[in-house]
């Protein structure tokens, strides 16, 4: 058995720079939790402070329910895999794979027969007398998963194993690696940048944004209903189309969602209707998934966007058009980014000012303490964002007889939209 548990933990390094800003989770025993987010988000630091070899500012860490903080890194009961395997090159595999049993006073018998046994589960045990300079990526990387198997821990930190392997190799291990820890049993953290990792990989995923967690919930959940804007943004491939609207309230008719020179119209029956018209005569963001727009004939009626192709892009299996629907686009720049085009105070999108306040810590009321941590977070590094003409990304065909200049008209599926306010906070009824 083993869990994990952050409570409200803060990590500022020497010069003041907030690597992990109020972090509060919970790992559950067996379960395999992956911490996505950018370069440079704070999740490795959360993985090393769990792990000993940091320790946190604020906040305290939880093991099996008991305080670590004080204990060193070898009383844990925790293997760490990293990112550039750390293998002894001066030892043979078997001798790498043994080293924490060797250091642990393991008789050689039993040593060589858990070495064997560990090998042969992960299709090294014809290699064990080789040296790591002699074996593949993917040889090494499983080295270095034997050696934290192979001390049967309670917990697995996993620092992005699969980043340095190509495309193949790394989803052949996906499924290597969620394979056995399954099989045994054992807590996982797993830290990833890739996106496809933590979807096909996690029992909950937790997507960190510049030391500030975001959003945590199952693959599904993250992705069918992300709890902010950057979410939102950050997850899917293309990414969500965003884009700016205008609300106005039909009462016990329709609320309009006015684009520019379109508009959707959200029955009054839908769920969230109430929710979405608390912002009449404002604007928020409306985001809608390359999945939801389905290509139609021009003339059918309903709830159908209309444009012009600006450009294709060709993928194999299926194309991408990009449509101008004469909408104007949200666009959430990557950390550290520079917009090219920032917002001038007190512009049309006044309501949005900064970074959709949510992302640029602004408030207009009272906040709970962690979130108002996380706001004064990223108030000093907080983003940009611009606005520029919308090109809805459409899933198409494989190579279509379309091409640019090209009119098309999709339909759009209502029930599949997304609506945030000028925060970044989704507005929805019954919120998960």
């Amino acid at each position: 058995m083993s869990t994990v548990s952050l409570k409200d933990v803060t990590k500022v390094w020497p010069d003041g720079t907030v690597a992990v800003n109020h972090v509060s989770l919970d790992v559950d025993d067996g379960e395999f939790l992956v911490l996505l987010g950018p370069s440079g988000c704070g999740k490795s630091t959360i993985l090393r402070m769990i792990a000993g070899l940091e320790d946190p500012t604020e906040g305290d860490i939880l093991l099996n329910g008991d305080p670590v903080l004080e204990l060193p890194p070898r009383d844990r009961s925790i293997a760490m895999v990293f990112q550039d395997f750390a293998l002894y090159p001066h030892m043979t595999v078997g001798d790498n794979i043994g080293f924490p049993l060797k250091l642990s006073g393991v008789e050689p018998g039993s040593r060589g027969e858990r070495i064997g046994g560990v090998a042969s589960a992960l299709g090294i045990g014809d290699v064990l007398h080789r040296k790591p300079s002699q074996l593949s990526g993917g040889q090494r990387q499983r080295v270095a998963m034997g050696r934290a198997i192979v001390r049967r821990p309670g917990l697995f930190l996993m620092d992005e194993p699969l980043s340095n392997l190509d495309s193949g190799l790394r989803a052949e291990l996906r499924a290597e690696i969620t394979g056995l820890t399954r099989e045994l049993g054992v807590t996982t953290m797993y830290v990833t940048h890739d996106q496809a990792e933590a979807l096909t990989m996690a029992d909950r995923v937790a997507i960190m944004r510049k030391g500030v967690l975001q959003d945590i919930g199952t693959p599904t959940e993250v992705y069918g209903r992300p709890a902010t804007l950057y979410v939102a943004a950050f997850l899917g491939a293309p990414r969500m189309n965003l884009l700016e609207a205008s609300v106005y309230v039909h009462l016990e008719r329709y609320i309009e969602l006015n684009f520019g020179e379109q508009a959707l119209y959200l029955p009054w029956d839908d769920i969230r209707a109430r929710a979405v018209s608390h912002y009449h005569g404002e604007r928020i963001v409306v985001g809608m998934r390359a999945e939801a727009l389905t290509p139609v004939a021009p003339d059918v009626p309903g709830d159908v966007l209309r444009g012009r192709i600006r450009y294709l892009e060709h993928h194999g299996h299926e194309s991408l058009a990009f449509l101008d629907i004469g909408a104007t686009a949200i666009v959430l720049d990557d950390p550290g980014a520079r917009a090219p085009d920032e917002m001038p105070a007190g512009g049309p999108l006044k309501r949005f000012g900064g970074a959709l306040q949510r992302l640029a810590g602004r408030s207009g009321g009272p906040a709970e303490p962690a979130r108002e941590a996380e706001r004064q977070s990223v108030l000093n590094d907080p983003g940009r964002h611009h606005r520029r003409p919308a090109e809805l990304g459409v899933r198409l065909a494989p190579y279509p007889p379309v091409s640019s200049g090209h009119p098309l008209s999709v339909a759009v599926r209502m029930d599949a939209l997304h609506f945030f306010d000028e925060r970044g906070d989704r507005i929805d009824v019954g919120w998960r």
